[in-house]
């Protein structure tokens, strides 16, 4: 420094500690203290490192635990409300299909009993003889080989007549005859000839007129009924029905006539032909005209007869009874043997009813109850040395 300098800064006092600071720019600060740190060296920081990632592992995995825990016990309570309201849920349920069970049982057990009860009542005695007014049976024979029958519904009413016609050689359940030409069946009487007719269409036929095969085969040919019963050979008509009918006949115009043959399939075997009759078609025409149905058991008492009291044609004579009071049979046979003291009244379906039914129709018989798992009748009759034949 010069000598005029020197004194200079001598003469001049020195600058405030303000004044460097409001200098035009910052003086360069020459040391900068930094913080301190922790010392790491290769042994610390790798147990720090280790023991720090076993306490970050087990907090996390207890984090993890209680998080999980938590989570468990709220699907826990959850799934247990669930549950409790599902359990209530479906009992409730169960109980209301059991009850709906319960009711439709006791409503479908109730319809049963009352449509039975309602049968048994259509298919009584008293009922089978009501409707068999307007029921008539045509006999055409000529006295020397069978005969062919003409089943007809007389309805005054109405003014109109419908009739089946059966042809000699139809194959039929003849009462006491068992199964064969329903021809065969006059050869025995008109009321067998009737029985067998009634018992196959399930329509109750009580009267008959028998006429000439001339006289029946015109009118089944000209659709009519007039002067039918001027040729009338034999019948159990009363003269006032008879005189009724014939004038309620004469008066039909083939319009209001409809006789249609009985639907068969023939057979022919050696040299006889047989029939077979169609059941399908034949139904069609008893529900259209009788309001019938075929093959209905529903109500009607099914019905074997075996004859034990060893006297020819006894079978016959019970079938015919059950029959005309609306009964079906089945069947006739001969029993095992025929030394049957009483009548015998099988009961195989477990329905006594029906064969205190049938002890009423015949007026004699023990009824005997032995369930059977066939299902071809309801009971059999063995006809014992007890039965007598109605009179007349």
């Amino acid at each position: 420094m010069s000598r005029s300098k020197r004194d200079r800064a001598r003469r001049e006092p020195p600058l405030e500690a303000e004044e460097h600071i409001d200098s035009d720019y910052p003086r360069r600060r020459t040391h900068v203290e930094k913080p301190s740190l922790p010392s790491f060296g290769y042994r610390a920081s790798k147990r720090s490192s280790k023991g720090g990632k076993q306490l970050r592992r087990a907090a996390a995995t207890a984090r993890i635990r209680a998080e999980v825990s938590e989570t468990a016990d709220g699907v826990g309570r959850v799934a247990g409300t669930g549950l409790k309201y599902a359990g209530m849920g479906l009992g409730a349920i169960v109980v209301l299909v059991l009850v709906f069970v319960l009711v439709a049982t006791g409503i479908n057990g109730a319809a049963r009993f009352l449509a039975k009860r309602q049968a048994a009542e259509d298919n009584s005695p008293e009922a089978v003889k009501e409707r068999s007014r307007g029921n008539l049976l045509i006999i055409g024979t000529d006295g020397t080989s069978g005969a062919d029958f003409l089943a007809v519904r007389l309805d005054e009413k109405a003014g109109q007549v419908f009739g089946v016609a059966v042809p000699d050689g139809a194959f039929m359940e003849v009462p006491g005859q068992g199964f064969e030409r329903i021809g065969d069946s006059f050869k025995a009487g008109p009321e067998v000839s009737m029985a067998a007719i009634s018992n196959y269409l399930t329509v109750p036929f009580e009267q008959y007129v028998v006429v000439s095969k001339e006289a029946y085969q015109a009118a089944l040919t000209d659709q009519s009924m007039k002067g039918l019963m001027a040729a009338v050979i034999e019948t159990d008509l009363t003269d006032a029905d008879r005189a009724r009918l014939g004038a309620f006949m004469d008066g039909l115009t083939s319009e209001k006539v409809a006789l249609v043959p009985l639907p068969v399939k023939p057979i022919n075997l050696g040299q006889q032909t047989y029939f077979e009759p169609q059941r399908d078609q034949v139904a069609d025409l008893l529900l259209l005209w009788w309001g019938v149905k075929l093959g209905s058991d529903e109500g009607v008492i099914r019905a074997i007869i075996y004859n034990g009291a060893g006297r020819p044609g006894v079978a016959g004579e019970v079938a015919q009874a059950l029959i005309s009071a609306g009964v079906r049979v089945v069947d006739t046979k001969n029993a095992d043997r025929f030394d049957y003291k009483e009548t015998l009244i099988v009961v195989q379906d477990g329905d006594l009813e029906g064969g205190a039914t049938i002890k009423e129709i015949l007026g004699i018989g023990t009824v005997v109850d032995q369930p059977s798992e066939q299902d071809v009748a309801d009971i059999i009759v063995i006809v014992g040395q007890d039965w007598k034949p109605p009179k007349g």
